[in-house]
């Protein structure tokens, strides 16, 4: 059983508070992380729910000491590098493709290769990231995170590999990479992001200690849980 999760919620009346405040966080941290040990790893998270984040992260090039920046995935599903339906592909578009951050010191998940050589490679690459400084997560109206479902394995126990191959995700796309809840587990602060009424439930659910995939995530500074109102409260 994995260790009891500590959770801080942070609830914000609009989109765009939530947006500013959550990248405000962000770049604090860099900054904190970068004056301690010279580099800030961040982990990304797919889905819709980040897009404005990336975006505003995007309009702050002067903010940031991009050039000390390394970026990871949570989890990738296993397309072809250009296909738009990658979860790698918005950050990219909208942010990384044109950013100051080295090409070098992004490092998406090799899901083109598929699930078991992808999961392969990518646990060489992180490695080498003793623990990251912030992983970004999602919330999946089931309670999924990255790419940990419910009655799947999650890769919680602390002998866990660091990167699970998936092959049996719900949805289109079943075969993913991901990295495990161990893993994501090993980080310096950790965020999840969760925004609009359809996000209620699966929120409620976690409120109230049901054991989903997301509060298997367990690092040791607890996790910082930001929401809209109506994903939060249904008034």
């Amino acid at each position: 059983m994995y260790p009891r999760q500590q959770k801080r919620w942070h609830v914000y009346p609009t989109a765009e508070d939530f947006e500013i405040r959550v990248v405000r966080g962000i770049l604090r941290m860099a900054w904190e992380a970068i004056a301690v040990r010279g580099t800030f790893c961040i982990v990304l998270a797919g889905g819709k729910t980040p897009e404005p984040i990336y975006r505003r992260l995007a309009a702050a090039r002067a903010e940031a000491e991009w050039s000390k920046w390394q970026v990871y995935w949570g989890d990738e599903f296993c397309l072809p590098a250009d296909d738009p339906g990658r979860n790698s592909a918005v950050a990219r578009s909208v942010w990384l493709d044109d950013s100051p951050i080295p090409a070098a010191q992004v490092h998406p998940i090799p899901g083109e290769l598929g699930h078991q050589r992808g999961a392969e490679l990518y646990a060489e690459v992180v490695a080498g990231v003793e623990e990251f400084d912030l992983v970004l997560l999602g919330l999946g109206t089931d309670g999924h995170t990255a790419a940990l479902f419910p009655g799947r394995d999650w890769g919680a126990d602390p002998d866990s590999p660091d990167v699970l191959a998936v092959t049996d995700a719900p949805g289109a796309s079943a075969e993913r990479v991901s990295l495990s809840a161990s893993r994501l587990s090993r980080s310096r602060e950790v965020i999840f992001l969760a925004t609009g009424f359809g996000k209620f439930s699966a929120v409620q659910r976690w409120r109230c200690g049901e054991p989903l995939p997301a509060a298997a995530i367990t690092p040791a500074c607890g996790v910082d849980i930001c929401v809209t109102l109506e994903a939060f409260d249904f008034a």
